[in-house]
């Protein structure tokens, strides 16, 4: 039972959040929207700032946005919904039995902890990645440490042809540096592009001046008080005043590690995003949800919804991963792609449409009379389309033969029996 305060107000309950994240800072918003007098809200956020857009950090490095653009809780936020901010103090200990956390600035208690640890950048394991002049690309120190190197340096080399190290090389490309983009696979975004689209996008990202070298492992970073460049796995080096790893994230449970909480690639939570632990929370890029982790924003705003909800006294909320979808961040080049990149075998369908020559490359897997995936280049307006029909799940059996020509012409009636879809 909840205490009781003077003229018998029942005291609220303390709600401790770690991290000042996208995703923590969602949580918080959608509970209170929900419980506004529920809880006393205190947020720690490892860096000096609000909250703000991560994934706008590549607009700030490119030039089209300032870091004040990006902010989505400014310190006036805080402070109108009665919410506590502890910027720039990481909490280093929970104490599960005391239901505390530590940080430098001291002890607060909570009855309710939301984790919201967010991921780490991973660093190869080579020589050379102390020296100044080498970053990861996660953060606004990161972006502010590019920014500084663009002013003073000639040629930068990104480690990654991921997602993050693309839009990275076009930034830095966009601040005047020469760059050269160091991938270990044969093609670009692997992960969230098939062989086609990866060609396209390099060649147009090359056409803009980006160098790249696929099948390229890099040994180790040159230099001796700063970073000169990479040594490749065949001998060859790339000259670079500035390096930058962007080679992927990894959950960050060094917190829930060393409080005992169960923990795999990411802090196990079940369908309510509890922990192993009932009064622990987690939710966004550090968690593992039936031996999935996540990385894009879709699925963790529907874990803060959910989390939310179930904080709010909901005993019924759960946690459903919507499709996943992924475009990318570069003026002037569109890239779109969602679920199944290839078909799983011989029962599933296979539709394309290309021309290469204007840039222009579409592909569906369909299983059955669904679709499971879609990848887009050049021409991505019908991509959150296809997204909605991924995460419905229903039969395109009625206009199958015109699906890969979008949302347009299925509306048309260009085969009979088409149902109008929502509004993307």
């Amino acid at each position: 039972m909840k205490q009781r305060v003077g003229g018998g107000r029942r005291r609220r309950e303390r709600l401790v959040v770690v991290g000042n994240g996208m995703a923590g800072m969602r949580a918080v918003e959608e509970l209170l929207g929900l419980a506004p007098d529920r809880y006393d809200i205190t947020v720690f956020g490892a860096e000096p700032q609000p909250s703000y857009n991560r994934i706008l950090l590549s607009s700030v490095l490119a030039g089209e946005k300032a870091v004040d653009d990006i902010v989505t809780h400014p310190k006036g936020w805080y402070d109108t919904h009665g919410v506590v901010l502890r910027a720039g103090d990481p909490v280093v200990a929970i104490d599960r039995a005391a239901k505390t956390v530590r940080s430098s600035g001291g002890v607060c208690g909570y009855d309710k902890l939301l984790l919201a640890t967010g991921s780490k950048p991973i660093a190869l394991p080579i020589p050379g990645l102390t020296l100044p002049g080498v970053c990861a690309f996660r953060d606004i120190a990161d972006v502010e440490t590019m920014i500084a190197a663009a002013g003073m340096g000639r040629r930068a080399v990104v480690i990654g042809g991921g997602l993050l190290g693309l839009e990275a090389a076009w930034g830095l490309k966009r601040r005047g540096m020469a760059v050269t983009v160091v991938h270990l696979m044969p093609t670009l975004m692997e992960r969230q592009l098939d062989a086609t689209a990866a060609g396209l996008l390099q060649r147009d990202l090359a056409r803009r001046g980006i160098e790249f070298l696929t099948d390229a492992q890099t040994e180790e970073i040159l230099g001796s008080e700063r970073a000169e460049g990479v040594r490749l796995a065949d001998g060859s080096e790339v000259a670079g005043d500035l390096v930058v790893m962007a080679i992927g994230t990894r959950p960050n449970i060094d917190l829930a590690r060393a409080a005992r909480l169960d923990i795999n690639r990411g802090i196990l939570v079940g369908d309510d995003l509890r922990t192993s632990d009932p009064a622990i929370y987690a939710v966004g890029e550090c968690v593992e949800h039936n031996g999935q982790t996540f990385g894009l924003v879709a699925p963790l705003w529907e874990q803060a919804k959910v989390c939310a909800a179930r904080l709010a006294g909901d005993r019924n909320a759960a946690y459903l991963p919507p499709p996943v979808f992924t475009s990318l961040k570069i003026t002037g080049i569109d890239v779109f792609s969602a679920g199944a990149l290839a078909t799983a075998d011989d029962s599933d369908d296979l539709v394309t449409l290309s021309d290469v020559a204007a840039g222009i490359y579409k592909k569906l897997i369909l299983r059955g009379d669904r679709l499971v995936g879609c990848v887009l280049y050049g021409d991505v307006g019908d991509g959150p389309w296809y997204v909605d029909l991924l995460q419905s799940r229903c039969s395109v059996a009625a206009w199958r033969d015109h699906l890969i020509f979008g949302r347009a012409a299925a509306e048309a009636g260009l085969c009979a029996g088409v149902p109008r879809m929502r509004a993307a």
